[in-house]
C-alpha cells in the first residue's frame, strides 16, 4: 500500500508502528466480528489494569461529575468504558470489509429525518458529536450508507499511520479536515452544502476556546463552531453512534437541530451557542456514561488565577 508519505524521511521507529498497525488491523479484520469484539474487550481490560495514570484521571472525572454516583458505580462505568474502546477498536480493524446489508444488521438510524431535513436547506450541516460511543464507526457508516461528510481531525504523529487511517476513513467518500486548517475548511464545506462532524468535547486553549458549564465546572471549549454558523447560517444538529446494551446493537442517533442565537453580539453569541452545544454534549453523556472518554483531561485548561485540576 502506498502511505501517501516520503518514506525516506520517516525514523525507523515510525515505519516499524505502522508494520505494527497493519498486522493488527489485518489480524482483527481477518476474524469473525464477535469473535474480534470479544478480543477487543480483552485488550480494553488490560488496558484498564495496566494504565494506571489514565485510570486515575477517569476516576478523577467521575468523581468531579457524577458525585451523586457511589464510588463501586463510578468505577463500573469507567470498566465498560475500556470495554467499549475496546469494541471501537475490533470495529475499527473490521469496517473496510462492512457491506451496506452486514453493517445494516448491527446498526440502524434513528432520527434520520432531522439531518436530511438540516442538508435540505443547502446552507450545510454540523453534526455535533464527541467521543462518545463509536466515533471511528459513526462518520463511516453514514458515508457507507450513501451520505459522506467531513470530519475535523488532529493529524497523527506518525504520518504513515495518519495516512492509513484515513484511508480507511474515506473508503466512501468522507473527507478529512486537519485542525491545523480548521476555520477556512470549515467555511468551505458550509458553503458547498455538506456535512461536517466536530468533536466538541475536547479540552482547548484560549483564544480558540471559551468557558463554558461542563458537568458543573468550567470547560476550555472550542468555539469555532458557533462563529462558522454565526457566518454561514448552517444547521447544527447532534449525532452519536451509541451501542444499545440490550439490543447489542448500534443506533444511530440524529437530534433535532438545535435553534442558534444570533442577537448580532458577534462575542456573546459564540459564547452563548457554545455553552449550548455543550449542554447538549453533557445530556448525552449523562445518558451514556459508560461510553463517553472520562480518561481524557477535559478540564485542563483553568481561568487565569484558577488552580488546576489534575495533579500528577
Amino acid at each position: 500500500m502506498s502511505s501517501g508519505a516520503s518514506t525516506s524521511s520517516i525514523p525507523w521507529q515510525q515505519k516499524l508502528e505502522f508494520m505494527a498497525l497493519r498486522g493488527f488491523v489485518g489480524v482483527l479484520g481477518g476474524l469473525p466480528r464477535g469473535v474480534a469484539r470479544q478480543l477487543g474487550a480483552g485488550i480494553g481490560w488490560v488496558a484498564y489494569k495496566a494504565l494506571g495514570r489514565l485510570r486515575r484521571v477517569g476516576q478523577q472525572n467521575l468523581a468531579m461529575a457524577l458525585p451523586e454516583k457511589t464510588d463501586e458505580e463510578r468505577e463500573a462505568i469507567l470498566q465498560r468504558v475500556y470495554r467499549n474502546l475496546g469494541y471501537q477498536i475490533a470495529e475499527f480493524c473490521q469496517m473496510a470489509g462492512y457491506s451496506q446489508a452486514e453493517a445494516s444488521s448491527f446498526i440502524s438510524y434513528d432520527g434520520f429525518e432531522h439531518f436530511s431535513a438540516a442538508m435540505a436547506r443547502g446552507k450545510g450541516v454540523f453534526v455535533l458529536t464527541g467521543h462518545l460511543g463509536a466515533w471511528e464507526l459513526s462518520s463511516f457508516y453514514h458515508s457507507l450508507m450513501g451520505h459522506p461528510m467531513d470530519m475535523v481531525i488532529r493529524r497523527l504523529d506518525n504520518p504513515l499511520v495518519d495516512t492509513y487511517v484515513n484511508r480507511i476513513r474515506c473508503l466512501y467518500g468522507n473527507r478529512v479536515l486537519h485542525k491545523d486548517d480548521f476555520a477556512r475548511g470549515l467555511i468551505a464545506s458550509m458553503r458547498a452544502g455538506r456535512a461536517v462532524g466536530v468533536l466538541m468535547d475536547t479540552n482547548m486553549t484560549p483564544p480558540q476556546g471559551v468557558f463554558v458549564p461542563f458537568f458543573g465546572q468550567l470547560a476550555c471549549t472550542a468555539s469555532g463552531v458557533a462563529r462558522v454558523v454565526q457566518k454561514t447560517g448552517a444547521a447544527v444538529l447532534p449525532g452519536f453512534l451509541l451501542w444499545q446494551e440490550t439490543e447489542r446493537k448500534y443506533r444511530l442517533v440524529f437530534g433535532k437541530e438545535l435553534a442558534v442565537v444570533s442577537t448580532g453580539n458577534a462575542e456573546a453569541d459564540a459564547l452563548s451557542n457554545t455553552a449550548q452545544f455543550t449542554a447538549v454534549l453533557e445530556e448525552y453523556i449523562r445518558r451514556y456514561p459508560d461510553q463517553w472518554l472520562w480518561m481524557h483531561r477535559r478540564w485542563k485548561t483553568r481561568p487565569e488565577g484558577e488552580k488546576g485540576i489534575y495533579t500528577r
